[in-house]
């Protein structure tokens, strides 16, 4: 790899990160193939529900810590399951403490158990209460440029709009309105949400995405193991081509060897 890509941290909450692909750890078979997921990923930083995964709040289960060593990885403790500010904020405070004292959150508050849109009222009520108690706050939030502003101008670290509903594979469908955050944004943008495949992680980096959270894409493939590697590969050349800058759209055709000049 190449040394500009190298001295290219994402950078978030004042610490850097070689790793651009963020990784959840729901839906694995076991948590020997969330480790092997996890590793192919290449993934630094990695979210953890707190209300469904256990982080030693439970002595008596298999602790996740024991396979993604807070040493090694940065534990991104989220909100998922939470319906209203006050459930997501008890929830950060939890993680907290189960983390010794741990910041950096992913706040999530959820307005359909279909959808699993987020509820963007609650949402700003919450990031609010959180950036007041001292959390550095990471936002999953609708596409809408508006609501992105407010959530930085709150205090957000990080603002992270879906590209489609949660789950859904469906890739990147709202390339606009991404684009339209994207390019107001002064914290890291990253897509959570929507993406099925490898080339959906390269679309989201190649818009400029400052990075890419996914779960159900990797976990829920055929082959968990091989899909992160695909994907950490994808979301490297995203963003490659995305500092290298595209050729222009043309409605006509452009010879890659001119015929200017040419003998005969």
């Amino acid at each position: 790899m190449s040394d500009s890509i190298l001295d290219d941290p994402l950078r978030i909450a004042g610490r850097s990160f070689r790793s651009r692909l963020l990784t959840g750890t729901g839906k694995y078979r076991d948590f020997d193939e969330t480790r092997r997921a996890t590793e192919a990923a290449g993934a630094e930083i990695v979210t953890v529900a707190i209300r469904r995964m256990n982080l030693g709040q439970d002595p008596g289960q298999s602790n996740l810590l024991d396979v993604l060593p807070p040493e090694r990885y940065t534990i991104l403790p989220n909100t998922a399951g939470c319906y209203t500010a006050e459930d997501a904020v008890r929830t950060c405070r939890l993680a907290r403490e189960l983390l010794d004292g741990h910041a950096l959150v992913k706040l999530e508050v959820l307005g359909d158990a279909r959808t699993l849109y987020p509820d963007v009222v609650q949402t700003l009520k919450a990031a609010e209460m959180l950036v007041g108690e001292g959390f550095e706050v990471m936002v999953y939030t609708s596409d809408d440029p508006i609501l992105a502003r407010q959530l930085e101008q709150i205090g957000c670290v990080a603002v992270m709009p879906l590209a489609a509903p949660i789950g859904s594979g469906l890739g990147i469908q709202n390339r606009y309105t991404l684009l339209e955050i994207i390019e107001n944004a002064k914290v890291p943008i990253i897509v959570d949400a929507g993406v099925g495949t490898a080339s959906d992680a390269a679309i989201a980096m190649e818009l400029g995405c400052d990075g890419v959270l996914m779960n159900t894409a990797i976990a829920g493939a055929r082959d968990p193991v091989r899909m992160a590697l695909a994907m950490k590969l994808a979301v490297e050349a995203g963003r490659a081509a995305f500092q290298a800058g595209r050729i222009p759209r043309k409605r006509y055709a452009s010879a890659s060897s001119p015929i200017d000049g040419t003998v005969g």
